[in-house]
């Protein structure tokens, strides 16, 4: 499992940082999945190597516009690029009226169909050839969302002895069987892929969460999780002075609920404008970096755009820019910077 931030920032861009995007895709596939469309995120993907034609399907957590406005301007682009397959839309209900009244009100339409699927029905699920998707619901000033993302149709591992055993020779029926089919085989007995077959590794699990003030509403999905990407708006202390109404997480408060639940892997994203880049400027982004790691002592990154993670089968983490790759350099302090 791949994935790739096209934007970090909370809110507003800043010189650096766009606002929040993510892309998601499975190892070796050219599909792939995208949480949140801030605006220009169209743009950014013109820095990576994703394509609008194999985009699968859209997840938004929430309708607030840093997450939203780039949704009309990525959906037409595909259009004029001559896009036809359908796209999946995982949304709150008001998503499809913002961009149906976007691309009505600017003479636009698409060349392909829309399948809006309602993000906060109490049912909720997705599910493809490559991820099964849940959602769980977070706190935030209007409803928002985290997306557990599952790995499926891991590959299999034949159980030859138990074949052989059994008077099955080596065929086409092992093959079948490897895939996870049923076969029939002449003499009439039916097999099951389960029985002759063993999965043997974990299930890859990430979590993308939304904007959210309390972290504690996602402990039950991240038992079974290996990685959190999570918000960390502001430091404590500016949290503090803002006060309760933005509704937004502290590196604090974030590093110690990934402690707490024994998150292997944190990765911090959404953070306020206000904090710059540059080694010198104040406020800084270190400054969250500093404070998630007195509280947490997992693997920590906090998400710079254009970082790309790859979540190994055997559940390792890596940041695949060549400069990020320590968790000791979670402070991503890269010359010049912000300046906003």
């Amino acid at each position: 499992m791949e994935f790739t931030f096209l934007g970090t920032s909370a809110g507003t861009p800043t010189r650096a940082r766009n606002v929040t995007a993510l892309a998601l895709s499975p190892s070796g596939h050219k599909s792939w999945y995208l949480v949140d469309c801030g605006e220009a995120t169209q743009h950014q993907l013109l820095r990576v190597h994703h394509s609008v034609m194999q985009l699968r399907a859209i997840f938004i957590t929430h309708i607030h516009g840093d997450h939203t406005f780039g949704l009309p301007g990525l959906l037409a682009s595909a259009s004029m690029l001559g896009r036809t397959e359908s796209l999946d839309i995982v949304a709150p209900v008001q998503t499809q009226r913002f961009i149906t009244t976007a691309l009505d009100n600017s003479d636009s339409s698409l060349s392909y169909p829309l399948n809006f699927i309602d993000s906060e029905a109490a049912d909720f699920s997705w599910k493809d050839t490559h991820l099964e998707v849940k959602s769980v619901a977070l706190s935030h000033r209007v409803p928002c969302r985290a997306y557990v993302f599952t790995e499926q149709n891991l590959e299999r591992q034949l159980l030859q002895d138990k074949l052989k055993k059994d008077g099955i020779e080596p065929g086409p029926s092992w093959g079948e069987l490897q895939k996870g089919h049923e076969v029939t085989l002449e003499d009439g007995r039916i097999l099951s892929s389960d029985e002759y077959t063993q999965v043997p590794r974990v299930a890859r699990r990430l979590i993308v969460a939304g904007d959210n003030d309390d972290p504690e509403l996602l402990a039950s999905a991240c038992k079974h999780s290996h990685v959190l990407v999570h918000e960390a708006t502001y430091t404590q202390d500016v949290a503090d002075r803002v006060g309760p109404w933005p509704q937004h997480s502290s590196a604090e408060q974030v590093a110690r609920f990934a402690q707490q639940v024994q998150m292997p892997h944190l990765i911090l994203t959404h953070f306020s404008s206000r904090y710059q880049l540059g080694a010198s400027d104040t406020p800084n982004i270190s400054q969250l970096a500093d404070e998630a790691r007195q509280h947490y002592h997992g693997q920590l990154f906090l998400a710079r755009d254009f970082d790309r993670y790859r979540l190994e089968k055997d559940l390792s983490l890596t940041c695949l820019n060549s400069d990020s790759n320590s968790p000791h350099k979670t402070s991503s302090v890269t010359p010049g910077g912000d300046h906003d």
